[in-house]
């Protein structure tokens, strides 16, 4: 991520804020534990050999979010290829960056990736000290750097068509957003989500109001200073219910999940679109509340960077996952399929269209460069 305002979005971000936030854990019963390589039956060794370590943000390896997805796109390198060994290191703050960092260049690592632009300085720093070793960052640009390759990822894209989504299911006329923290790997998801209902709005005479952000006003919105922290939340998600929303998007990692409990304690009365993963796969106890998610393809960029690193390519400059390449979008709609009109998903594949085409212009100012 960099410094100015033009920056990549994701979730990768962290605050400063947490309070009481400990040390994240380290394992799930779908994750491997900290600095070990996942076991495979595989026995393939094509495509060459490598020691990749990832440096995870706050939230821990099982934050059913932007940490736990990054993994899993080292993990499934490893069982296409057993060659290539992987390991990660967990952050409990910011603090723990370039420690991190440095800890992962010193004993050895082929390349080392960060997880969040909020390690962009860090990066920085340490990849200009080994212009030797291979780094790549999740959610910035590669700054410049020969040694560093960038994942970035236009999420503003796949918020737009979860704004327009909201937009044509809303009963009440009246959906929310809310973010993590106030910068730009938040606000473009919220940029996207504002955007789409405006849209929605637009092309069908409507007046679908959006709580919780106005793209015009980037110093103002509802943020709940943290990205683990569920019951502020649901207290986020049940006030917005009191104003009439019956459909949330949070864009706060674990915070969010706090919104799908508010979802399950509406009785029936409001509905949550997740961001990063589906849902329904990485919290699958509140799937029937989960209208759809906002995607960020993590995992298959990741795997795709380090199989490439494996063979000896190294990728150069930066990645950008957009809606036509699949970096970004909307999940299935599980159990809301039956309940989306086809006319509604028709109008959501024109409208997919016509941003791939250029027909439709996004303006969120955190979209990546």
């Amino acid at each position: 991520m960099r410094q100015p305002i033009k920056i990549v979005a994701a979730l990768g971000a962290v605050s400063l804020l947490l309070a009481g936030c400990g040390k994240p854990s380290s394992s799930t019963a779908t994750t491997e534990p900290t600095n070990s390589t996942p076991t495979s039956n595989s026995t393939s060794s094509s495509g060459g050999s490598l020691n990749a370590c990832m440096v995870l943000d706050i939230g821990g390896v099982d934050d059913k979010s932007f940490n736990q997805a990054s993994w899993a796109g080292m993990t499934a390198a490893h069982s296409d290829n057993s060659g290539i060994k992987v390991s990660y290191v967990p952050s409990g703050s910011q603090n723990d960056y370039t420690p991190n960092l440095t800890a992962e260049t010193n004993k050895g690592c082929d390349t080392v990736i960060a997880v969040g632009g909020l390690m962009y300085s860090a990066v920085a720093k340490i990849a200009k000290k080994n212009p030797t070793q291979h780094y790549a960052e999740i959610d910035n640009s590669n700054q410049g750097l020969k040694n560093v390759y960038g994942l970035q990822y236009n999420t503003a894209q796949g918020g737009f068509l979860g704004g327009y989504l909201a937009a044509g299911m809303t009963k009440t006329g009246t959906v929310a957003t809310y973010g993590g923290l106030n910068i730009p790997p938040v606000t473009i998801y919220m940029d996207g989500f504002w955007e789409g209902v405006q849209y929605f709005n637009h092309q069908n005479n409507k007046d679908v109001k959006v709580l919780g952000w106005d793209e015009t006003n980037q110093h103002g919105g509802t943020f709940a200073n943290s990205f683990t922290d569920a019951n502020k939340g649901k207290q986020i998600t049940q006030q917005f219910q009191q104003q009439g929303a019956d459909i949330v998007f949070p864009v706060a990692g674990g915070t969010g999940v706090g919104s799908a409990a508010a979802a399950a304690a509406s009785g029936g009365q409001l509905n949550v679109i997740w961001v990063d993963t589906d849902g329904c796969e990485s919290v699958s106890q509140y799937c029937k509340y989960f209208l759809t998610s906002v995607t960020k393809n993590l995992t298959d960029s990741v795997k795709t960077y380090v199989e490439a690193a494996a063979s000896g390519k190294y990728p150069k400059g930066s990645y950008v996952g957009t809606l036509a390449n699949n970096g970004t979008g909307l999940a299935p709609f599980h159990d809301f399929d039956s309940k989306v009109s086809s006319s509604l998903k028709s109008q959501l594949d024109q409208v997919k269209q016509d941003i791939i085409s250029g027909k439709i212009k996004i303006t969120s100012p955190s979209q990546p460069q």
